[in-house]
């Protein structure tokens, strides 16, 4: 017997389909991604956790899912972010139950039942999309089932928590340290939702990785003597952040060479007295247009995010503005003069999308290889 599939918004929208995946009831936050391939690496995208994601691209699973256990050099998981899928449910127009491809060992409908991750699709995408782009992001509830009470799924909303009201960072940072690596120069990575592109692009620049929970101390921070530090992606409002902004704001008075990741480009803004604000719909895709600053370039960069920096809440600050998002203005990127402090929201490591803006991680080593030394010596005095 065909499982049934219903998507109930807050707004009271329901949108009936099919169902595959894992049968069960779940609630989250409903956003869409323009991305037309990387399904693997969306889904186990940390910075998606609580979010029912919809791809706008009409057929999903056509490659199929390899295995956990292709790892590249680095032995991290090659196409996958993080070890297991992040988002709370997903939503295509149509999703391919016979995949093609030589490294596929099982459907995308096998993959969402193993980890227990419902599924929706043969509903219109599109009138979703211009749904959420007219009035924002909402709350939502997704049943696959056999026999579903569409009036539950209303209550089910009531019942839980709005997004932001949510601590995330928490449930996807790691609990204990982890070291990829040593090498001479090493750098900690503060894990607030990191993907393994993440990791995998600094061990590039033969820098070593100790990557620390959310909430380490500034004194923990220090044992490691690190040449920087990385303030890694993650989901979440980040206003939320408290003891991450709090560590960030040690970080910067001690003139350690700084790099924040989406998640971590906001937590720099508050670290420095800056502010947040949710976007109506967010940036998520693989086909973002931004602009640097300083040169006027332009680059095509992967995104994934809801909340973005106020500009006017920096001025005056250690950093101004370094990219611009060329649709709405918004805030992508912070640096300061001296390139101590370096932020991007887009994701230079991409995975999926154009690894066009990948030379941030090599201005961040430059920065780091140049000027380590130095900033060891001011927090040694």
């Amino acid at each position: 017997m065909e499982l049934k599939a219903v998507l109930a918004l807050k707004d009271g929208t329901v949108f009936k389909g099919k169902g595959f995946g894992f049968p069960t009831r779940i609630v989250g936050e409903v956003v869409f991604t323009t991305g037309m391939v990387g399904y693997t690496e969306s889904l186990t995208d940390p910075s998606y956790r609580g979010q029912i994601l919809c791809f706008t691209y009409p057929l999903m699973g056509n490659y199929g899912v390899p295995s956990y256990n292709i790892i590249d050099n680095y032995e991290l998981p090659l196409y996958f972010e993080s070890n297991k899928i992040q988002v709370s449910g997903v939503i295509v127009s149509e999703y391919c139950n016979y995949p093609d491809h030589y490294s596929s060992t099982k459907s995308l409908q096998e993959w969402l039942y193993n980890e227990r991750i419902p599924g929706i699709y043969d509903i219109d995408t599109r009138e979703l999309t211009k749904k959420l782009r007219s009035h924002g992001v909402m709350m939502g509830c997704l049943e696959v089932s056999h026999h579903i009470k569409e009036d539950e799924l209303f209550d089910e909303i009531k019942r839980n928590k709005d997004y932001g009201e949510i601590d995330f960072v928490s449930q996807v940072s790691i609990k204990e340290p982890l070291t990829y690596f040593k090498k001479e120069k090493n750098v900690v990575l503060i894990d607030c939702g990191v993907k393994n592109s993440i990791i995998r692009n600094l061990l590039k620049r033969d820098l070593g990785v100790i990557r620390l929970p959310y909430n380490v101390s500034y004194e923990d921070v220090l044992s490691y003597n690190p040449a920087g530090v990385v303030i890694s992606n993650g989901p979440g409002d980040p206003e939320r952040c408290v003891e991450t902004i709090n560590l960030t704001k040690r970080i910067i008075e001690d003139k350690i060479p700084l790099l924040g990741i989406c998640l971590g480009n906001q937590i720099l803004a508050l670290a420095l007295k800056g502010k947040t604000f949710k976007l109506k719909y967010g940036h998520r895709g693989q086909n973002k247009a931004c602009i640097d600053l300083t040169t006027g370039r332009g680059f095509i960069t992967s995104q994934n995010h809801g909340y973005a920096v106020d500009p006017k809440s920096i001025e005056g600050s250690e950093v101004e503005v370094w990219f611009t998002n060329a649709d709405d203005a918004t805030v992508e990127g912070l640096r300061s003069k001296d390139e101590h402090l370096l932020a991007v929201q887009y994701h230079p490591e991409a995975s999926p999308g154009p690894y066009d803006t990948t030379f941030i991680f090599d201005i961040f080593a430059k920065v780091i290889k140049k000027e380590g030394e130095n900033f060891s010596k001011t927090r040694m005095d």
